[in-house]
């Protein structure tokens, strides 16, 4: 049985942040060093980062409040709102996100009604309520009061991917299930000024946005690109606990962006990727043998029985004195990195090898839209869908990074209906 993800859809909030723009106001905030002011002007330039998205509608130049909390247009200076203010207008905000991400998703999922959903997972990192924006896409959406709800919070950029994983695995589990999967942050609420650099960083590349789909084991309607969720692993690097974090502070949620992050992925890519790989009977076969560690067995192909010997497994990997001509890059056609930055896809392409082409799904998203933290991954996943050079049964592998250092990874299917 495969387990499909369909009707992938994104949603940004209108008000628009060009980064050039939003630069110049970081690097002119009072009371910021030397130091401070270069390197605003080199994060911001390096990030890779044309516009953004905002909630926050008093983030723009010619905006004018007579009560600003956030930006005072009139002086120009970011302002210091309360976690409380922060968080009052994500509960506003992203609960609009959370139910338009949603009913997108099912108006654009053929044979799928709002009455047909079963379970809803939702992901956010940037703000807390409750009864939450699982209970708000149940109310607003109609679904049925007994849809069962879950919601992965303060995972970071990595959780839509183990959202995803939840919802195979309830489909795994029963067949008929339907699961609504939406992941809304609001990134912008928590941007501040500083002399820090992680927090340099992190204000030259947060945003806002959502995205939303449906995960069963129904098949694509006529026409419908969608991804089969394969397989899915999780690892946590021997460093970086402290290089990529969130805290609650007095003044919203201080993020932790460690410039050393983009030098981690680079170490430990390949590692992270290889228990992934080694579970996937195809790939195992004709990847380097570095990438199929001994201790993670493959998954048996189609009809081989669970008694097989080992003698005849063996006789379905490559040879371990025999190293294949074949690369991650050429073995999958499709890569969806999530764009933590535009160091991190360098690295990322550099290290696996990866084309140009193959890294233009995630530098679009991110030239475009930033780092919407979780909702994120989704963006580039949809890029891919969406491309007409994306063909029925070509391979996507998709990674997130997150705290921890924590990488999530999943390889997927296209499929055409």
């Amino acid at each position: 049985m495969s387990v499909t993800l369909r009707a992938l859809q994104t949603v940004v909030p209108p008000t628009v942040l060009i980064q050039d723009q939003v630069r110049d106001v970081f690097a002119a905030q009072p009371g910021l060093s030397r130091l401070a002011q270069r390197l605003v002007t080199a994060s911001f330039n390096l990030s890779g980062i044309d516009t953004r998205h905002t909630v926050i509608d008093e983030l723009t130049l010619d905006g004018a409040s007579s009560d600003p909390q956030f930006f005072d247009a009139a002086t120009q200076q970011l302002l210091k709102p309360s976690t409380r203010v922060r968080n009052e207008l994500y509960i506003v905000e992203a609960t609009k996100l959370f139910v338009e991400a949603g009913r997108r998703a099912l108006e654009a999922c053929p044979g799928i009604e709002a009455s047909d959903i079963t379970h809803v997972v939702t992901v956010s990192c940037t703000g807390f309520y409750a009864p939450g924006p699982d209970y708000m896409l149940v109310r607003e959406l109609g679904l049925n009061p007994a849809t069962q709800r879950y919601h992965l919070g303060f995972m970071g950029c990595y959780a839509s991917m183990p959202a995803l994983r939840t919802a195979k695995q309830f489909v795994d589990a029963d067949p008929n299930a339907v699961v609504l999967v939406v992941s809304a942050e609001l990134c912008s609420l928590h941007l501040r000024t500083s002399d820090d650099p992680d927090t340099i960083v992190a204000s030259s590349l947060f945003s806002d946005g959502a995205a939303a789909g449906i995960v069963s084991s129904r098949a694509p309607a006529a026409g419908e690109k969608a991804l089969n969720l394969d397989l899915f692993e999780t690892v946590i690097t021997p460093i970086g606990e402290g290089d990529m974090a969130w805290k609650i502070g007095d003044e919203g949620f201080e993020m932790i962006l460690s410039t050393y992050v983009p030098h981690i992925i680079d170490q430990h890519i390949e590692g992270a990727l290889a228990p992934l790989f080694a579970r996937d009977v195809a790939l195992s076969a004709v990847l380097a043998p570095a990438l199929v560690p001994s201790r993670v067995p493959p998954l048996l192909p189609a009809g081989v029985s669970e008694g097989v010997s080992a003698g005849s497994v063996a006789t379905l990997v490559a040879p371990v004195d025999v190293v294949p001509v074949t690369t991650p890059a050429t073995a999958i056609a499709h890569w969806a990195i999530h764009p933590g930055g535009r160091s991190i896809l360098d690295k990322t392409e550099a290290k696996l090898g990866l084309s140009e082409a193959q890294l233009v799904p995630s530098r679009e998203t991110l030239r475009s839209f930033g780092n919407m933290s979780s909702a994120t991954i989704l963006f580039v996943l949809k890029a891919i869908l969406d491309s007409p050079a994306t063909d029925d049964g070509e391979r996507v592998c998709a990674m997130a990074f997150g705290p921890g250092l924590t990488v999530e990874s999943g390889l997927m299917t296209v499929t055409a209906g």
